[in-house]
């Protein structure tokens, strides 16, 4: 028993981790804008690449947030329900749900990692004209995958924990 809540630390310390980690990327995204609008309407000098590589690192940000968010509970419930169940009842109804929320995952994993390997073997870039390669952000289709995944083991083990023995 002692293990499994280690574990469950651990997972959770890495969602946390990467969580703020990557949060750190919005600092340069900001900046990234500023500098494009500044330069597009100040100097009426737009560049390039601004535009995409903020939608790059955005998009690398949403999905790499998602083990911090379900560590932290942030992600969307049918409160409808969820809200007035008692927070046994809750943890049963995740256990319940947990394989098709781990089936998607196995899923994500592996079509996010064909599209990513078919991307680097096939040196894909975007259509624009600067025109940087997609496996980057193709390749965090996985990754955070993956660390959500390890999150939803986590949260699955405290819940059948929570369920035993009526505590966190």
């Amino acid at each position: 028993m002692q293990k499994i809540v280690r574990i469950s630390n651990f997972l959770n310390a890495v969602s946390e981790l990467t969580g703020k980690t990557v949060s750190l990327l919005l600092i340069p995204m900001c900046l990234l804008l500023v500098y494009e609008v500044i330069a597009r309407y100040g100097f009426n000098n737009p560049t390039i690449f601004s535009h995409e590589l903020s939608t790059f690192l955005f998009g690398g940000i949403g999905v790499l947030g998602g083990a911090y968010a379900h560590y932290h509970k942030a992600h969307v419930n049918l409160d409808i329900f969820y809200g007035r169940w008692s927070p046994r009842t809750r943890a049963i109804m995740d256990i319940i749900s947990s394989p098709l929320f781990f089936f998607f995952l196995v899923i994500l994993i592996w079509r996010g990692a064909e599209m990513a390997h078919d991307s680097l073997v096939l040196n894909e870039h975007t259509s624009t004209p600067w025109g940087p390669p997609l496996f980057p952000l193709k390749l965090t289709i996985p990754l955070a995958s993956i660390l959500l995944l390890f999150q939803g083991i986590a949260k699955l083990c405290m819940d059948i924990l929570f369920v035993i023995h009526g505590k966190e």
